[in-house]
């Protein structure tokens, strides 16, 4: 399927200008990240490649927070390790407690996303971590305000200095973080397993749900495709549209493109809930009955969106196999150990 031209706001642009486990399913690449079996390299931009060091900086980074103007949100208020880097509220409060907007998606495996944003709206992770910092219902901040305030930070200081041969600024702080979320790769569930040769991996109710998931009948893997579980295309899935974000409209200004999101990837689904751009459904059951009533009638909704006429059993099915592609060792690690 070939995904549409992206427009980029003139804001973005000027942007881009100014900072211009079982079976060996894990295996370190020779750029030093751990790249599970059947997955690509992580790309690396130029200027900003992997080093211990990098890393360990935007780690320290993503649990600070002092990225927020009221020093009492991070990275990692909204993007719960534990919870594969996503949260479990329908939207994740801001500085001074705002209410959030949409929610929070999880952060697994975000190096290889080709753009960012539910709308696809900007093109590197590096110029992602701009935006959690300057909108008024998140760190509600100013970069340059950050870095003012930061540069006293012995640590940080030290660390800039000798990671990336400069004092501690938005470009050091940009880069790093995103170094950092480059290294969340989540590739060993026991969908894994099972996928490297592993026949016993799944259970009889998941096996029935994967070959659900892949038929047809069902077309789940038509937009949940490839190792991510995603083809990054943007798509109307039946939502009920009275709310009045737009989506993808308000960054391209094509009516095709009303009430798109980029498609996510279901990968640790099972434990990112509530699910939808909204934080609709609470539940994957619910999910699965939004997918088999062929959601709500709507000109925008995609032709794929239709009554699939699921069983109980199979719909239980579909939610079993789902809960095989959890990745348990990535999300019991510990990433707080900062020194």
């Amino acid at each position: 399927m070939q995904i549409r031209s992206i427009k980029f706001p003139v804001f973005l642009i000027g942007l881009v200008l100014f900072f211009s486990c079982e079976k060996g399913l894990n295996q370190p690449d020779q750029s030093g990240y751990e790249i599970p079996v059947g997955f690509p390299e992580m790309p690396d931009p130029e200027g900003n490649e992997y080093t211990d060091l990098r890393w360990k900086l935007g780690q320290k980074l993503f649990f600070d927070t002092r990225l927020s103007k009221d020093n009492q949100v991070s990275c990692a208020s909204c993007h719960k390790p534990e919870l594969a880097f996503a949260d479990n509220r329908a939207a994740s409060p801001g500085a001074f407690n705002r209410p959030g907007v949409k929610n929070s998606p999880s952060l697994a495996n975000v190096g290889y996303h080709p753009y960012f944003m539910r709308e696809g709206g900007v093109p590197t992770l590096e110029m992602q971590i701009l935006v959690p910092i300057q909108e008024h219902n998140e760190f509600a901040h100013n970069i340059v305000d950050i870095c003012d305030s930061l540069q006293d930070d012995p640590v940080y200081s030290a660390w800039s200095s000798e990671a990336y041969a400069r004092s501690f600024d938005p470009f050091v702080l940009t880069r790093a973080l995103a170094m950092f979320e480059r290294s969340l790769i989540s590739g060993a569930s026991r969908y894994d397993v099972f996928n490297n040769g592993g026949s016993g991996a799944l259970t009889s109710i998941e096996l029935e749900g994967r070959a659900l998931f892949f038929s047809e009948r069902t077309n789940c893997s038509t937009c949940h495709s490839g190792f991510l579980f995603t083809d990054f295309d943007f798509k109307n899935n039946g939502l009920d549209t009275v709310d009045s974000d737009i989506g993808r409209e308000r960054l391209t200004s094509d009516p095709l493109d009303r009430y798109t999101y980029k498609t996510p990837s279901l990968r640790n689904v099972a434990i990112t809930g509530p699910y939808m751009h909204k934080g609709q459904f609470h539940s994957l059951g619910e999910v699965i009955d939004h997918y088999n009533s062929g959601g709500f009638i709507s000109v925008y909704k995609d032709p794929l969106i239709r009554p699939l006429g699921l069983t109980p059993r199979e719909k239980d099915a579909l939610v079993a196999f789902l809960g095989s592609l959890t990745d348990e060792k990535f999300i019991s690690r510990e990433w707080t150990g900062i020194e």
